[in-house]
């Protein structure tokens, strides 16, 4: 069991792993908001991040829950555009930071007050988008810039969704799978920044 547990984290390392900023240009034929749409659906390097700041805040509660539903979308935004028009170099493995940060939060239910959870949200959200607009840049600036409305529609959707659902959880259980949730994430994290130091890819 613990055997299977282990290539499935490697695994899902592997299918994670960070790619170079070209390939940041996905590119649906429907437009650059369609584009940003489709570079989330398939970056599980900002997807699972969110997925695991909308868990912690529907662990904290509604307010925390409603706040990140906002803010998470405006500070991915700012970053982005703040690094499409960057010209220092960029360290892209401190994104992969967010996952253990998030995932030892989430395993750990710490009492977090609300105004912590938007403050990660919004760090995370400014992190995550200036690593994204540094990958863009090659697209301009007015495409970047759309790119960009079209994850900020996603967070809008995904976010409150998923601690929405969080939020509504009453058995204990099911809260206790949450926080294993929570531990996973940070252990495919540290999986991610191990890998991607190891063999050089920034």
């Amino acid at each position: 069991m613990r055997r299977r547990r282990i290539i499935f984290l490697v695994v899902v390392a592997m299918l994670a792993m960070q790619r170079s900023a070209g390939a940041h240009l996905v590119t649906t034929g429907l437009g650059p908001v369609y584009d940003g749409i489709g570079h989330f659906s398939i970056s599980p390097d900002d997807s699972l991040p969110v997925v695991a700041l909308a868990i912690l805040a529907g662990l904290r509660g509604k307010p925390a829950s409603r706040a990140v539903m906002f803010q998470l979308p405006l500070a991915w935004f700012c970053g982005g555009v703040a690094g499409l028009l960057t010209t220092m170099h960029v360290f892209d493995p401190s994104r992969l930071v967010s996952f253990m940060v998030l995932g030892i939060l989430i395993a750990a239910d710490l009492p977090l007050p609300d105004l912590a959870v938007m403050a990660i949200g919004v760090a995370m959200g400014f992190l995550h988008g200036f690593l994204d607009g540094a990958g863009f840049q090659a697209a301009g600036l007015g495409k970047g810039m759309l790119e960009f409305l079209g994850i900020a529609a996603i967070l809008f959707v995904l976010t409150p969704l998923v601690s929405a659902l969080v939020v509504s959880i009453r058995i204990a259980w099911v809260r206790i799978a949450m926080r294993v949730a929570g531990s996973w994430i940070a252990a495919i994290g540290l999986l991610m920044l191990g890998w991607t130091l190891k063999v050089g890819h920034y």
